[in-house]
């Protein structure tokens, strides 16, 4: 902690060790979803997430998501959690649906349950662009679930 001014501030800790982090992938654009994971677990792994300290659990689309990472979160086994997928637009309403619900189910599970959870659901208008972006998003939702779940110890 360093004070600044009156004020103590809480430093981000981007350890990893002794964390229990859970992660839920859907399988729909399976491709993305695993450069998604791929980028996300080098990143747990690389600041001290142990291997046996990470749980994966897929399904089917985005939409059920939340339904299993609010299970999760229920199980008090996870300092935080993970969601990966993608919402690629088609040519129907169908895209927004999905990439509104699955992202309100996501905040609704983290709020409602205390639990820290970052969302990496791709919402893109094409393949290419979700290519462009996996390995940076799924990255940086390993930092963000480090990042937050330290952050909970300490407030």
């Amino acid at each position: 902690m360093k004070k600044c001014n009156n004020y103590v501030e809480i430093e981000k800790n981007l350890s990893g060790e002794g964390l229990r982090i859970g992660i839920v992938m859907s399988r729909f654009s399976i491709d993305i979803c695993e450069g998604l994971l791929s980028a996300c677990a080098c990143t747990l792994q690389k600041h001290g997430v142990a291997d046996g300290d990470i749980t994966l659990v897929s399904v089917p689309g985005a939409l059920e998501i939340p339904t299993a990472l609010q299970k999760m979160a229920k199980s008090g086994k996870f300092d935080a959690l993970i969601a990966l997928g993608a919402v690629i637009r088609g040519e129907t309403y169908h895209f927004e649906l999905v990439a509104n619900e699955s992202g309100n189910g996501v905040s609704r599970v983290a709020l409602d349950n205390g639990i820290p959870i970052a969302n990496a659901i791709l919402t893109t208008e094409d393949d290419d662009q979700a290519l462009a972006r996996m390995s940076e998003k799924g990255s940086d939702a390993a930092l963000v679930a480090i990042e937050m779940a330290n952050l909970m110890k300490r407030l």
